[in-house]
Parts: structure tokens; sequence; C-alpha cells
């Protein structure tokens, strides 16, 4: 069953696309996900709550979505900020393909669809948005957290999407402790049992 969790590089379960509907930065749009990728049927909830919350993503520049299963993050940033370069993270290679298929269809030639280890090292981000892989496991999670957030701008901001009973206040406080005095971490916001942080470089 280990090749059917979303974060496998490569899924067990067959390859069936399926079509579902959603709203992304203000758009009905009509997009391709498949099993073995996080949330197959629909938009989740936390992902949801982020795209609710955010703040107009920087106009230009570098944006990065973490963990961009079949894209929802990532369209929404391309969708907003058409003249920055989106890049669209996962270990997921099905993930990443349906990311690719799906900018495609709604004609979004700024995503960058790739592997963590096909991101440019010297790459800086003027936000990050994530609905983090919590199900990882905690030394993953932190581990992932910790090679991307210092690779924000001076004075930009990550945001990310957290269930309070999946650990969304003690994540809270290892972040604050973590990246020391150089960043700022709040709770932004609190909806359907979700807590947004807000992580801002000083």
């Amino acid at each position: 069953m280990s090749g059917d969790h979303y974060f496998s590089a490569d899924p067990g379960s067959d390859f069936e696309p399926r079509r579902i509907r959603t709203r992304l930065a203000g758009r009905d749009v009509e997009l391709t996900t498949a099993p073995g990728v996080f949330s197959p049927e629909h938009l989740d909830g936390g992902t949801r709550v982020l795209l609710e919350n955010v703040p107009q993503p920087p106009p230009g520049g570098n944006l990065l979505d973490i963990g961009c299963g079949w894209g929802p993050i990532a369209l929404s940033l391309a969708m907003e900020s058409p003249r920055a370069t989106v890049w669209a993270v996962d270990v997921n290679e099905r993930a990443l393909e349906l990311t690719r298929r799906n900018a495609r269809e709604l004609g979004l030639d700024n995503v960058n669809a790739v592997t963590p280890e096909n991101v440019p090292a010297d790459l800086r981000f003027r936000t990050i948005w994530s609905n983090p892989p919590i199900r990882i496991g905690k030394p993953a999670l932190h581990a992932l957290l910790q090679a991307w957030l210092p690779r924000l701008d001076e004075a930009s901001t990550a945001w990310l999407v957290v269930q309070k009973n999946l650990g969304s206040d003690s994540l809270q406080r290892w972040l604050s402790d973590d990246l020391g005095s150089e960043f700022q971490v709040d709770r932004d916001a609190i909806s359907r049992g979700f807590r947004v942080l807000k992580v801002q470089r000083r």
C-alpha cells in the first residue's frame, strides 16, 4: 500500500484521470486529477482555507508551492500573478504531470512543476504558499520546511495551512524556535478547524 501514498515518488495505483470542477483565483475551472495524489476528488478543505485567507501574491519574481499535488495552489498563484514564475514542487511524479497538464489547459505558461532537486539552489522566493504534507511525519516535515523557508527573500512571507488536530499549534511553536529571530511566525487566520500560519522574514 505504500505505493499509494500521495507523498510517494511513483504511486502504485493505476493512472485513471478524472475531471473535477472547482473555483481558483475567482475563476470557475475544470481540471484533471487522478488516484495516487493528494485529494484527487475535490479541492481539499485546508487548501480552500489557505486560498481564502492569503493576500494577493507579489506580481513578479519567483513564487513557490511546496507539495503541489494536482496544482490548485500553484495554478492560483500563476493566475493571480501572470508575470511571476511559479515553482510547483512535489516528489510525486504523477502530481507534477497533472499540474503541468492543468497549467497547459488553463493557458498558464509561468508554472514550473518539478521535483525539489530541479529547483536552482540559488533561487529565492517572493512568497511561499503551502498545504504541507503533514502525514509524512514530524521529522520529514521539519526537514522539508527547514529546506525551503530559509529561501524566502528579505521582507517576504510564507503562508502555511495546517489542521488544528494535526498539530498546527505545536508546528507554530517549533517554527518560531527553529527559524530564530530572523523570522516572525504568527497565526494569521482560523477557519473550519484549520490554522493559517504566517512566516515572515524580517
